[in-house]
């Protein structure tokens, strides 16, 4: 990835990710598990919880710096052709969105779009999740970031309620790049074997809390 940011002119500064099995009695204290128990219907996974904190200390470093945007990337991320044209273009309509997804994991029942060159910026009514490349305003950052503690769901999941966070959680597409960890997830990947679901009368409760969550979704974007 080093090299192919360098080949694109983009400057960058690499963060160490957390661990969160090495670092899990530290990280332990932030989460609601009876929570998050409710709304994802499985237990807690150490990865994921890494993964969260890294993504919001990476915010905290971007409101220090005083930039106005920040590009985050995860590490398995592959850049499509047009990757710095589209980042270009997502900088050029930066008053339209305040999270803009570059790729995904999942995107499903698209809605709005707007047109921006040969692009488009897309709101999805379904499930929105992955937060392998995307751009955050600083702004945003700096007004999220006390809402986003305790832990109740992944990342990914907790940045798709728009409406509980009043923010533009919104796509550029097509995507621009996609996800490739060939199978080295510390959150899925080899891992995911080990993802305890809880019985399907154990998850009445998640699927109740998903639905609400994605009707209140709706009614936001339908604004």
């Amino acid at each position: 990835m080093q090299e192919r940011l360098g080949e694109l002119g983009i400057s960058y500064h690499k963060f160490d990710a957390i661990n969160g099995k090495q670092c899990w009695e530290d990280l332990v204290p932030s989460i609601d598990i009876e929570a998050f128990e409710k709304n994802v219907g499985r237990k807690v996974m150490p990865g994921e919880i890494g993964c969260y904190h890294s993504h919001l200390k990476v915010w905290e470093q971007l409101i220090e710096t005083g930039a106005r945007v920040g590009l985050i990337l995860e590490d398995d991320v592959v850049f499509h052709p047009n990757f710095r044209s589209a980042v270009d273009l997502a900088l050029e309509h930066k008053e339209a969105w305040d999270i803009l997804k570059l790729n995904y994991i999942r995107a499903k029942f698209p809605a709005k779009k707007a047109r921006i060159g040969e692009m488009y910026i897309q709101s999805y009514i379904g499930p929105f999740t992955g937060m392998g490349a995307y751009l955050i305003h600083a702004e945003t950052a700096a007004r999220i970031l006390p809402q986003m503690l305790p832990i109740t769901r992944p990342i990914d999941h907790e940045i798709d309620r728009p409406k509980f966070h009043e923010i533009r959680h919104l796509a550029l597409t097509p995507f621009p790049s996609h996800v490739s960890d060939n199978n080295d997830s510390t959150i899925t990947g080899q891992s995911f074997g080990n993802v305890e679901k809880f019985p399907p009368w154990r998850r009445l409760r998640t699927y109740s809390l998903r639905w609400k969550n994605l009707i209140d979704k709706a009614r936001y974007l339908s604004k």
